[in-house]
């Protein structure tokens, strides 16, 4: 494709007026006034002969991103021309699941006809990005026309849900809460599963005491446990229309899933089993568990197969059939997210109904978009009547968490950037408090 340069097109607009001007002074020969856009239209033409050259592009995507993460990926340009062109522009065709951070065509130095450069993109959903078209241009040796080159291929990008977190913080969990199950430890004296027979001894709980086993021996001896490491853990997102919204750019259930990673790669270390549940309007993923640090792998495959949903969430539905396949108490943690007090009425008594055998666990963003809202010193009488209805959902919200509460449901409410690590401590807490 060739078309003029912003340079031809000044050119030739400079020649309006001259053209006018010889017309004027020149009735009788105002078509020597043609001789300037016609000698701009001949360099152009002749400069876009001069500057054909084929293009060759190659972008090394990597194996995979994550969602969230800013990556660069590095682009090789080569123009193969009889005069090398010192400069190139490339554009690459927009994809949804990415937000590059320059939307302008990129600029591109060209020595002997080679250059390379760097596109800085972030992942803003999971899926597989398609980059398959790009549009190199570059100006022939006078700058007045451009050669464009379109270059399609076969470029793919698979979005995956960010362990980041697990890379960086994995190792200092265990070092923050002094957790057992990374080495060759048990944390005895703890929990409630029996591990061994002990002689009694001062300072072992007298309740501790096994009078038959005392009895029989003719000595005092104490049963002592160990914190139980087979319990079942299962995280439900809900992945309806709620969680789909970004908060700082990145769904709410991508925050979840990456929390979820996290705590999941945690507790498969400790010895417990892990199950994945989606759902929106329906129950969308019910996975069996999952034991063993090998099995982090499958979780997040697991993970990165949860989609994002227009729905509405069904509670009761959803609750409902998980309740139905757990066959033994478990510790289900339920990420959500509500503004509607109806639905939420909803959710509150789907999970009293869970309580009766579960340990529930629900992990709520923090919305500080509405709280900014209600703090923000009104301008115009349109912010009063916003910041009224802002704390009147603020209200609601709180007056939910509080029904929880009191149900007896273990509640976290964090900050987006903080979510996984708070996660991990109520998991923690929990664990050693011996409630799973």
């Amino acid at each position: 494709m060739i078309y003029p340069t912003r340079m031809a097109v000044l050119a030739a607009a400079i020649g309006v007026p001259v053209t006018l001007l010889v017309a004027m002074l020149f009735p009788a020969t105002w078509y020597a006034g043609l001789g300037w856009p016609l000698a701009v239209l001949t360099l152009v033409f002749a400069d876009a002969v001069l500057g054909h050259a084929r293009a060759r592009v190659v972008l090394a995507l990597p194996r995979s991103a994550a969602v969230g993460v800013s990556l660069s990926v590095p682009i090789e340009i080569w123009i193969d021309a009889r005069r090398p062109a010192s400069a190139a522009q490339v554009a690459l065709a927009p994809d949804p699941l990415l937000s590059f951070v320059d939307a302008a065509p990129l600029d591109v130095a060209l020595i002997a006809g080679r250059g390379t450069a760097t596109v800085a993109l972030t992942p803003l959903r999971r899926g597989t990005a398609r980059l398959g078209t790009i549009w190199v241009r570059w100006a022939g040796p006078l700058g007045l026309a451009w050669r464009q080159a379109r270059i399609d291929g076969d470029r793919t990008l698979p979005i995956l849900p960010d362990i980041e977190a697990v890379r960086r913080q994995g190792a200092q969990v265990f070092q923050r809460h002094a957790v057992q199950g990374l080495l060759a430890q048990s944390d005895r004296g703890d929990g409630t599963d029996f591990d061994a027979l002990v002689e009694f001894r001062s300072g072992v709980d007298r309740r501790a005491i096994d009078w038959k086993q005392s009895a029989r021996h003719r000595k005092l001896y104490a049963k002592e446990y160990r914190t139980e490491r087979n319990s079942q853990i299962v995280f439900a997102i809900d992945s309806g229309r709620q969680m789909s919204e970004p908060v700082d750019g990145i769904p709410r259930v991508d925050r979840a899933v990456s929390a979820v990673l996290l705590a999941g790669w945690l507790a498969l270390k400790l010895g417990d089993r892990v199950a994945l549940h989606a759902f929106d309007s329906r129950p969308r993923m019910a996975s069996g568990f999952i034991s063993g640090a090998g099995a982090f792998a499958e979780l997040q495959h697991l993970a990165a197969g949860i989609d994002y949903s227009g729905d509405e969430s069904n509670y009761t539905f959803a609750l409902t059939t998980l309740a139905a396949r757990l066959k033994r108490r478990s510790m289900i943690v339920l990420f959500t997210e509500f503004t509607d007090p109806i639905s939420a009425d909803f959710m509150v008594r789907a999970v009293a109904r869970l309580l009766k055998t579960h340990l529930v666990l629900i992990v709520v963003l923090r919305d500080d978009e509405l709280e900014t809202i209600v703090d923000r010193a009104p301008e115009q009488a349109a912010d009063v009547t916003r910041a009224v209805t802002a704390a009147a959902l603020l209200r609601d919200r709180r007056l939910v968490l509080l029904r929880l509460r009191h149900l007896g449901v273990h509640v976290i409410e964090s900050p987006y950037d903080q979510v996984a690590e708070r996660l991990v401590e109520g998991y923690v807490d929990l664990k050693r408090r011996s409630l799973l």
